[in-house]
Order: C-alpha cells, then sequence, then structure tokens
C-alpha cells in the first residue's frame, strides 16, 4: 500500500470534509505518492450524456484542477481535455493502455450507453477504417478494466437519457458490461468531491469502497436529504409552501427529500457556497436511480422506500411502520401518521399552486 492512511480514517476524512473545506488538498500529497509508486491509470470515456460530470469536475479548485489531473490522477484519457484528438489520442490513451494494464486500469464512463440502431446513435472515433459505436467501445475497454467508476446518474442508471421513450435505446453501463466490478457515484452532475474521492479510494487501496445497494459509496451516499434539511424545522411543525417562493417545507412543490441520498446538505457546492435546497429549489433526487422518472415541481404521488415497494406519501407511515420508515426519515411517517401531512387538496388551491 503506497500510504500510511488507514481506510478508516480515509473514510472519516472524506465524510468529514465539508461547508468549504474541499478534501481535495487532503488527499492530494497521498495520490501524489501514490501515483509515483505506480497508481493505476485511468481512462474517461463519454457517451449520452451533457458533459456537466467533466464540468463538475473542473470545479475542483483546492489544489487547481491542473495539478488534480496532472500529478493526482493518472488520467490516460478524456475526450474533452486530452492534448491528442482523433485516432492518435484513441489509441495510445485508450486501446493501448487497457492492453497494457488489462485488470489493472481503472474506467470511468460519463453518460448513458445508447443501444439502438445497433448503437450508431453514438459513435465516437474509427479504428482501422471502421466506426467505432459507444456501446462497443465501452464492451471492449470495461471488460479489460479492474472496475468500472460510472459517474453521473446517467452511466449509473440510464439517467436522463433513458427517459421514456428512450427512442436511442440508452442504458446504464451495469445493464451493458457484465461480470466486471464497477462502483456508481451517481448525481446530475455528481459533487467534484465524490468523483475525487472515489478514484482516491481505488488508487490508494487498489480496491472497491463500501457500497450501498445501488452501487454507490457510502462515505458520500449514506445520509439522507430530509433528515439535516434547513427547512426540517418547517416540516415538523407542518409548514408547507405551496411556490417555490414561499417559506416552508419543499415537499409539496416536487422536494425528494425524503427518499434523496447523499451529502450536500453539509459538504455544499462551488466551494461551499451554496446547494439546491439553499437556494430555494426542491431536491429532485438527482443520486437515485428512479431519477428523472417523477414529477419535477409536483407532489410525488409515490415513493420508493424499498426494493419493488412504493406507496404514496400519506401511506407511509400508516401502511408500512417504524422499521421501514426509518429509510425515508422518521419524521416524515410520523408527520403523515399523525395527519400533519393528509390528503392533498383542491378545493381552494389558487392557480399556480401545486
Amino acid at each position: 500500500m503506497p500510504t500510511k492512511l488507514s481506510r478508516r480514517d480515509f473514510i472519516r476524512l472524506c465524510a468529514g470534509s465539508a461547508a468549504a473545506i474541499s478534501m481535495t488538498p487532503l488527499l492530494a500529497p497521498l495520490l501524489t505518492e501514490a501515483a509515483e509508486a505506480g497508481a493505476p491509470p485511468v481512462i474517461w470515456l463519454q457517451g449520452a450524456g451533457c458533459t456537466g460530470c467533466s464540468v463538475s469536475l473542473l470545479n475542483t479548485i483546492h489544489p487547481d484542477i491542473q495539478k488534480v489531473l496532472l500529478e493526482v490522477i493518472s488520467l490516460r484519457y478524456h475526450p474533452n481535455i486530452s492534448g491528442a484528438a482523433g485516432d492518435l489520442a484513441m489509441e495510445e490513451g485508450i486501446f493501448k493502455v487497457a492492453e497494457e494494464y488489462k485488470g489493472k486500469f481503472y474506467l470511468v464512463v460519463e453518460g448513458a450507453v445508447p443501444t439502438g440502431a445497433n448503437g450508431k446513435f453514438c459513435m465516437v472515433g474509427e479504428r482501422d477504417g471502421h466506426h467505432i459505436t459507444f456501446v462497443d467501445l465501452v464492451k471492449e475497454v470495461g471488460s479489460k478494466a479492474a472496475a468500472i467508476l460510472n459517474f453521473g446518474t446517467c452511466s449509473a442508471y440510464g439517467g436522463i437519457p433513458a427517459t421514456p421513450p428512450n427512442p436511442t435505446g440508452c442504458k446504464s453501463v451495469p445493464d451493458i458490461v457484465k461480470n466486471v466490478p464497477y462502483i456508481n457515484v451517481p448525481g446530475c452532475p455528481p459533487h467534484p468531491d465524490w468523483m475525487v474521492g472515489t478514484i482516491a479510494h481505488v488508487l490508494l487501496y487498489n480496491d472497491i469502497p463500501e457500497l450501498d445497494r445501488f452501487g454507490r459509496p457510502t462515505m458520500f451516499f449514506k445520509d439522507i436529504i430530509h433528515d439535516n434539511c434547513p427547512r426540517r424545522q418547517y416540516f415538523d411543525n407542518a409548514i408547507f409552501a405551496k411556490n417555490l417562493s414561499e417559506p416552508g417545507c419543499l415537499l409539496e412543490v416536487g422536494c425528494k427529500g425524503p427518499i434523496a441520498h447523499c451529502d450536500s446538505t453539509t459538504r455544499l457546492w462551488n466551494g461551499g457556497t451554496n446547494w439546491c435546497i439553499k437556494s430555494g429549489a426542491p431536491c429532485l433526487a438527482c443520486t437515485e436511480p428512479q431519477f428523472p422518472g417523477w414529477p419535477v415541481y409536483a407532489r410525488v404521488p409515490e415513493m420508493p422506500i424499498a426494493p419493488g415497494i412504493t406507496a404514496t406519501t400519506d401511506q407511509i407511515g400508516i401502511v408500512l411502520g417504524a422499521a421501514t420508515a426509518v429509510g425515508i426519515g422518521g419524521h416524515l411517517a410520523g408527520n403523515i401518521a399523525t395527519g400533519r401531512i393528509g390528503p392533498k387538496k383542491h378545493s381552494d388551491e389558487k392557480d399556480g399552486d401545486n
């Protein structure tokens, strides 16, 4: 092991770095040490997406992204920021690295995988005079990787590109590449710390961190947004906003905080400046496999609370009982059971109310 930092201390470091204190400067010396000791290379591929995950990574500010990419992460290929381009970049940065480090390198995938029309909806290059589809590239390179890191909800679960009617046949990477370990780092986009921290773990320990049942690192995705929401006191007092500009809990205008798992409430974004709910927007649960398959700015009719189980917010506390309710925040179920949150009323709603 190239570092003396124990796994337990690493998890504490990742989980404890919050609000304006990026963990990247703390990890940088250790990752540089790992790279100098021969840390596995990383290949980054992009499919059907908006490049938002890469943009989020570029928001790493301490140290600056140049240091992260050149000295911290052994990044051999990235379609947007690699110096080389075209056939040379793909041959030297992807295929040669994948073959030379077979079973030892890590593959990062950003974006869903289009499978319709034999993959022709997403062409990523040429090789020996033949077009290369993204689905074929992911299969070939992914099958040789030590593990696949799916950055963003699109590659992890399908995300927006896979939303019905899904004319391009987009699928998640785990649906395409089998028998290879993978780590899902969802989000639309993911926080820079989630991506850098996940890469840090695999480079420092050459192993996969502890994951939840959806393949997410628990060091970033074990917390529920609702439990630490700054508007929680409104919920506790049954004060619900009917419009986005109003004070109150945002459950009635589409907040999915009770089912969303991540540490945005304490980590914050943009250098510890802000995050969704603090800026006045409801949580859209973009880290969940179901995203974006529900109403955006309307109360969710049903919430997934366990594998294969959904319930209306009015039923959760009554039907499922305290044991299951813990999974969505015990306070939510309690308020439903006591009648603080009841069936939605329409008779006295004004235009524009949700």
